[in-house]
């Protein structure tokens, strides 16, 4: 029988690893929620999504008095010190209102693209979300989803095969591709055009064309549509498109486009589907939105019509 060298080493466990079970070691692996200061969080760098204080934040400020923080933030460690956010802008700003000091948060380890990627999918879950919002956040996972790529293949497990990275948004967020690629072309307008999308002043579908824009034509075309005093449709965003491709987006030629007399306008009023809802039950169906219209025109119609007898 061969006996232990005396000088040989012997790995012993500790008192804690001898009489700890399988269930403490697997809560000691689990993310705990912890009391953050909020004077060591700071925002998400580039955060595209706006934090403001409005009628909802003001909603949130009041559960959270009531209530406290009952979703706990998710921040990763920060090199320089602190904690930079991942998700829970609005629950951190509604915290700052309600006169908290602490935020319940998960402090998670995540890279820089792990962090984007996470942050924007939190985000687009909200019920509003604004069209240079979404148009950044893709821009951003997209960005983050390539550099990803760049450092190991992006498959997928399902299929096996691999995957653009706007076909991997657009699966994940339920939109197509090519609609993906579109919000992503906003980001190439000027702030003061994006910031007309976001506030119904010029419609999606031409902004996407006017993104096509050289960053001194679309200040250009700020100043035709000023003296238009009018919001382009897509088939003059489109020509003024064209006319950039040709080299000759003057801003006498933009002018002189703002200023035709749109065809849409002289044949068809259009109201928004938002506004409509307004006035009707979240069950209707636009059928039935449509019908009950009709019925009170041909009721004013008809009032209109005694009145002049």
């Amino acid at each position: 029988m061969r006996l232990p060298n005396k000088g040989a080493n012997v790995s012993l466990k500790s008192f804690d690893d001898i009489f700890s079970t399988e269930e403490t070691r697997a809560d000691e692996a689990r993310e705990k929620v912890q009391m953050i200061p909020l004077s060591e969080i700071h925002p998400f760098e580039g955060h595209p999504f706006r934090v403001v204080d409005d009628e909802e934040m003001q909603k949130t400020v009041d559960s959270v008095k009531e209530y406290g923080v009952l979703t706990p933030a998710i921040v990763r460690p920060d090199p320089d010190g602190g904690y930079e956010m991942i998700s829970g802008h609005r629950r951190m700003r509604a915290s700052e209102l309600a006169g908290l000091q602490e935020l319940p948060a998960i402090v998670r380890e995540m890279d820089d693209d792990e962090a984007i990627i996470f942050m924007v999918d939190s985000n687009l879950q909200r019920e509003t979300i604004l069209p240079s919002e979404k148009a950044w956040a893709y821009r951003m996972k997209m960005e983050a989803i390539k550099h990803q790529g760049a450092r190991r293949d992006l498959t997928s497990s399902q299929i096996g095969t691999k995957l653009r990275a706007d076909e991997l948004i657009a699966r994940e967020a339920g939109e197509s591709r090519n609609q993906i690629q579109r919000y992503i072309r906003l980001t190439e307008l000027k702030p003061e055009i994006l910031d007309m999308v976001d506030n119904k002043q010029i419609a999606f579908n031409p902004a996407v064309e006017l993104s096509y824009l050289k960053p001194e034509e679309q200040k250009d075309f700020l100043e035709a549509m000023d003296a238009a005093q009018a919001a382009p449709s897509l088939s003059q965003a489109q020509r003024i498109k064209k006319l950039s491709q040709a080299r000759i987006c003057t801003l006498e030629a933009m002018c002189d486009v703002m200023n035709e007399e749109k065809k849409d306008d002289m044949s068809r009023v259009v109201i928004s589907h938002d506004t409509l809802r307004k006035y009707f039950p979240k069950s209707y169906t636009p059928k039935q939105m449509e019908d009950v219209i009709l019925k009170l025109l041909t009721q004013w119609k008809n009032r209109q019509r005694e009145n002049h007898l």
